[in-house]
């Protein structure tokens, strides 16, 4: 909005010539997000306390502990990071960019079902919300919009292939396949920070690391000078999903503020869905699919213990994990909920440097 209001008087101001840069720009949108959390994070957080009485119901199947320490928080905290990134994106963005409205539109839409899904638990008082197949459903026709979508307007080259880390110019081409691919990156995306979402803090700051990333190839992939020098393959109109991304890692540092050891309020399935589609709709709109199960690897590790565990029980009887998701194997080992926080934190700072070095080894 502000691009669109203030570049054009460039040449009477020459200071308003600043927004033409995606860098500036991008920390506009950092600070804005963050300041909107700072400003109506504590509102919200009484209204949703006020709104649901006893709070987010808690699994009787997860740990023990949570049944005392999880008790009263109230869920829905998502809607913050929602209000907060979605206005600072559109205060700093260009309003002509498709390709950010398309991350938007999964954003909020996962976020829409993730908002019915969080309703449905508080207002029943039990940790089932939305029914399972539903919620795939309305998953993968959000996706399937958004990926027609990218597709159709990806340069010819890039509209129905697969890029992979590590060789220059190997490009698969999936045909109408791209659309399934596309539709399996987001809604995994999605669910897959949704499962990593069971402890304070544990799963936000992944993902502010995955957005910071992102935007970063956003911005070297949407640069015609960068993408030939590092030799990645060029997304006209792509770079503008940095301010989009950096509005998200705002928004993400000001839900830390209030969601930091012991949490005054859940991201919920508003917050999860909602930022685990985000990362899975720019991956396919830069190229980077691939890149981001690297980059978001925890993602992926407590996907993958889910899938592992409920296999065994099913084929064999037998459990591989004391308890699934991977976070609360860990819990029942003994470890402190903010040792595996941390934890976990480090392993994502690590993957997020090896899907980083995917840029240059080439």
């Amino acid at each position: 909005m502000l691009y669109q209001i203030l570049f054009p008087m460039a040449d009477e101001f020459a200071v308003l010539n600043v927004f033409r840069y995606l860098t500036f720009r991008t920390g506009g949108a950092v600070i804005t997000a963050l300041v909107i959390s700072f400003m109506i994070g504590p509102v919200l957080i009484e209204l949703l306390k006020a709104r649901q009485k006893g709070g987010q119901p808690i699994r009787d199947d997860g740990p023990e502990s949570h049944l005392i320490t999880k008790q009263g928080t109230p869920t829905m905290g998502g809607l913050l990071i929602l209000m907060a990134s979605v206005f600072a994106t559109l205060l700093w963005m260009d309003l002509t960019n498709g390709f950010v409205w398309t991350a938007l539109g999964v954003t909020v839409g996962y976020g829409v079902i993730g908002f019915l899904d969080d309703y449905l638990k508080v207002s029943k008082r039990n940790s089932k919300g939305l029914p399972g197949k539903l919620k795939l459903i309305m998953q993968v026709s959000i996706a399937a919009v958004a990926a027609f979508y990218i597709s159709a307007h990806l340069p010819d080259p890039l509209a129905t292939t697969l890029a992979l880390p590590f060789f220059k110019n190997l490009l698969v081409d999936l045909s109408w396949f791209f659309i399934v691919f596309a539709c399996f990156v987001m809604v995994g995306s999605s669910n897959s920070v949704n499962l990593t979402d069971g402890l304070d803090g544990l799963a936000i700051v992944p993902v502010m690391i995955a957005s910071g990333v992102f935007a970063l190839i956003a911005y070297l992939v949407g640069n015609a000078v960068f993408a030939n020098y590092l030799q990645l393959h060029y997304v006209p109109g792509s770079g503008e999903l940095a301010v989009f991304l950096g509005s998200l890692v705002g928004a993400a540092l000001g839900f830390l503020w209030y969601n930091a050891p012991p949490a005054k309020v859940f991201m919920g399935d508003t917050g999860s869905l909602s930022l685990g589609g985000a990362l899975g709709a720019v991956a396919v709109i830069t190229k980077h699919e691939l890149v981001l199960a690297i980059v978001g690897g925890l993602f992926v590790l407590e996907t993958v213990s889910v899938i592992v565990q409920v296999i065994s029980f099913k084929l064999t009887g037998r459990r591989v994990f004391r308890m699934a998701p991977l976070h609360h194997h860990f819990e029942q080992k003994g470890w402190a909920e903010s040792t595996v926080v941390i934890r976990f934190w480090i392993i994502a700072s690590i993957l997020a440097l090896a899907g980083l070095a995917t840029l240059k080894l080439r």
